[in-house]
């Protein structure tokens, strides 16, 4: 069982996350976080501590979000590590909750 990153973190970046996470399986594109599913541990620690509510347990994610599990483990597989909180991105409250972000995700 893994966790999953979805949509709403698409140009909101927030880190509260990274900062919970005992394993560090979180990796970090240029507008979104990944989690890496072979590195979880199903802890269940980031998804209260997402601002965005972006976080979904493997079986528990929407079904219009459901390709996010494999876009959690291939962009892992791709990105670097990130152990340590950051700030979020300068625009990302205005981005919080607007649906239809997938366009926006940078590689």
């Amino acid at each position: 069982m893994t966790y999953v990153v979805t949509e709403n973190c698409i140009k909101c970046k927030y880190t509260d996350c990274v900062k919970v996470c005992p394993v560090d399986c979180f990796y970090e594109g240029p507008n979104f976080l990944v989690i890496h599913p072979d590195e979880c541990i199903d802890c269940d620690a980031c998804v209260p501590a997402c601002p965005a509510k972006a976080i979904y347990r493997d079986t528990d994610v929407p079904t219009h979000l459901m390709h996010f599990l494999g876009l959690n483990e291939e962009l892992s597989r791709l990105w670097p590590s990130i152990t340590d909180a950051k700030e979020p991105l300068p625009d990302a409250a205005a981005w919080d909750g607007i649906q239809s972000k997938l366009t926006h995700l940078e590689r």
